[in-house]
């Protein structure tokens, strides 16, 4: 029995310490895409070498049911991480972060912000 608890226990914390990421996409070469799937939008992302040992990072979000793309566009720097959601929809976070030249990418309830850009 006390193991039985200790277990659910152990679990339960591990569950609870761990970021709620719903996606993830790590794209490891320049012009080389990923996708992402989560909510009322559809996502692709990508990156270019850029000036100062940065990468141009675009990502273009797709309104599953109508309405126009919208792109974001930034420069990361090593070790840059970066959250947000988009103007006019509610669900996900956005978390982009650089370690080398990967940029990962991964969606997020808004509850786990903080643990997306420590």
């Amino acid at each position: 029995m006390i193991r039985k608890t200790l277990s659910a226990s152990v679990l339960a914390a591990l569950f609870l310490a761990a970021p709620a990421f719903a996606e993830e996409a790590t794209i490891g070469r320049p012009i080389e895409a990923g996708s992402l799937h989560e909510g009322h939008l559809d996502m692709v992302v990508y990156h270019v070498p850029a000036e100062r040992d940065l990468l141009e990072v675009t990502a273009t979000f797709a309104p599953k049911i109508g309405g126009d793309p919208q792109r974001v566009v930034m420069a990361l720097a090593d070790g840059d991480p970066v959250a947000f959601s988009m103007p006019g929809h509610r669900g996900p976070l956005y978390a982009f972060s650089r370690s080398g030249e990967e940029v990962t990418v991964a969606t997020a309830t808004h509850s786990r912000a903080d643990a997306l850009v420590d």
